[in-house]
């Protein structure tokens, strides 16, 4: 095989926000979107898939603010193949400093004879028709075949030319439903590549069904692709996307033999895999590729000699690289503020405003007496804990009496608009005790729907980090707590949903999105 040229760059189209965001389950806010895309900008993404404008008022707001707010990448706002979408795409990403609407339609045959019951040449029409008024609203305009490893390769070619003649800049060919290989999809790549004009940007959009979404789009960059869109984790619709961090690393690591690389600053990979993981409430699995727990762990006696001797026995990269300093140990219980707000920087957290910091050194303090020993991962869950809701209700204390053969019962006392407010209710467990007190001081009921934990360091004294989701009528919320106590964090994720409540945040999605 030819190999591409030493130099080849691949742009990397982050749609965490778009893809992503459509994960069973997941439910992120304004300001939740917004830290996530500063997250993706100040680790280099080339372009941010902001969202889905048409899909709810919400979710043009939310596409909005991120084009007015994050500078640096291109936003782009999805939109299907009809002059509404289109239109809500252009508004939401008007302020951007780099704009791109991202239009689609289907072109695989069971597609348009079951879905949008068109004819060939009716569906090339209306992609026409698309691009070009796109491209009445902004220069950046990319195109789409939905299910195109599904569709016939010559039909692609036929509607990807007239959308570059209507005025298209990238064509996306997209395994929507995760069915192709690695060596189909070079070979369509290769073929669509010859088949274009040289200035126009092939895209991959692989998804994970069968489990080769990153290998799928590695071939397509072998094929020609130039871009590839991918997100943080590999979240997505059903089994998910090709895996950002893995991606990235995979470039960077065999440059020797790809020939290729991207523009990501790798050591803030494990910041943005811990960012997404925490406010989509969906965990990253211990075994995962480059963020997951044991990804730099060696528990065989033999491994760890070599790793001991030499760290490239067993190691084809370092932590470091990709930003995991997890057992390195920052401080104790006698460093002072200064010590804090440069360990805070040190861990990529420069730019917290005063008053975050000092709320969190309070935080640091209260858990360094629990504890003793701090560790990065601590103090990047207490960072990451931080609230960006408002705070009309919070913990003041609690105390559980539970044990075998009797109710637990919890006693909770919350700070609120009229001061201190007591009480107490039982519950099956002492954290269903104290969410059902929470309940009564807040006559606020939403309805659990998934509960997750997971140590954030190691030891007996960790933190716990408590991940809730709930539903409240049509709205989806999440929340999440952290502290050395397990019902003290549950009792912080369960606050946080009560306060999205009162301020009106969550998700409804007006619409049943169907996307590449």
């Amino acid at each position: 095989m030819t190999q591409p040229h030493p130099t080849a760059r691949i742009r990397i189209f982050d749609t965490t926000l778009r893809d992503g965001e459509q994960s069973p389950g997941v439910a992120l806010n304004h300001a939740q979107k917004l830290e996530i895309a500063h997250q993706l900008a100040r680790m280099g993404v080339d372009v941010i898939e902001a969202g889905f404008p048409i899909a709810s008022p919400g979710d043009l707001e939310g596409v909005s603010r991120i084009a007015r707010e994050v500078r640096g990448p291109v936003i782009a706002g999805l939109a299907r193949a009809n002059r509404t979408d289109i239109e809500a795409a252009a508004k939401a990403v008007e302020a951007a400093e780099k704009a791109r609407i991202h239009t689609f339609i289907a072109t695989s045959p069971i597609h348009m004879a079951k879905k949008l019951n068109l004819e060939p040449d009716a569906v090339v029409e209306r992609a026409v028709q698309a691009v070009t008024y796109a491209r009445s609203f902004v220069d950046d305009v990319e195109f789409s075949a939905e299910d195109a490893t599904r569709s016939a390769p010559e039909f692609l070619i036929r509607i990807f030319q007239a959308a570059v003649e209507a005025g298209a800049t990238t064509i996306n060919i997209p395994d929507t439903v995760g069915y192709t290989t690695p060596d189909e999809i070079r070979t369509l790549f290769a073929r669509i590549r010859a088949a274009l004009p040289g200035h126009v940007i092939l895209s991959a959009h692989c998804h994970d069904d069968l489990g080769l979404a990153v290998a799928n789009s590695i071939a397509a960059a072998e094929g020609g692709a130039r871009q590839i869109e991918c997100t943080v984790n590999g979240i997505g619709e059903r089994a998910g996307n090709a895996s950002l961090e893995e991606l990235v690393m995979a470039f960077h690591t065999r440059k020797d033999h790809y020939g290729l690389e991207t523009g990501i600053r790798t050591r803030e990979l494990y910041r943005a895999s811990r960012l997404v993981s925490r406010l989509s409430g969906m965990p990253v699995q211990p075994n995962k590729a480059v963020v997951g727990d044991n990804a730099f762990a060696h528990e065989s006696g033999i491994h760890q000699d070599g790793v001991l001797k030499a760290r490239e026995t067993y190691e084809i990269m370092n932590a470091e690289l990709v930003g995991r300093e997890a057992a390195v140990l920052v401080m104790g219980k006698h460093s002072g503020r200064a010590a804090f707000r440069k360990a805070l920087t040190d861990l990529g957290y420069a730019d917290l405003p005063d008053d975050k910091v000092q709320h969190l050194f309070a935080r640091f303090k209260d858990l360094a007496d629990r504890k003793g020993q701090i560790y990065a991962d601590d103090l990047r869950a207490l960072v990451e804990a931080r609230s960006d809701i408002p705070q009309t209700f919070t913990l003041e204390g609690f105390q559980i009496t539970s044990g075998m053969n009797m109710t637990p019962v919890a006693f909770v006392r919350l700070n609120t608009p009229d001061g201190p407010v007591d009480a107490t209710a039982h519950g099956d467990g002492p954290v269903e005790a104290a969410i059902q007190a929470i309940n009564r001081i807040t006559q606020i009921t939403p309805e659990l729907e998934t509960y997750r934990i997971q140590a954030v360091t190691g030891g007996g004294d960790a933190l716990g980090e408590v991940s809730i989701g709930a539903r409240y009528g049509e709205t989806s919320l999440h929340g999440t707590g952290v502290a050395t106590d397990v019902v003290e964090a549950s009792a912080r994720a369960w606050l946080r949903v009560i306060n999205q409540v009162v301020a009106g945040m969550g998700k409804t999605r007006s619409i049943t999105q169907t996307t590449p």
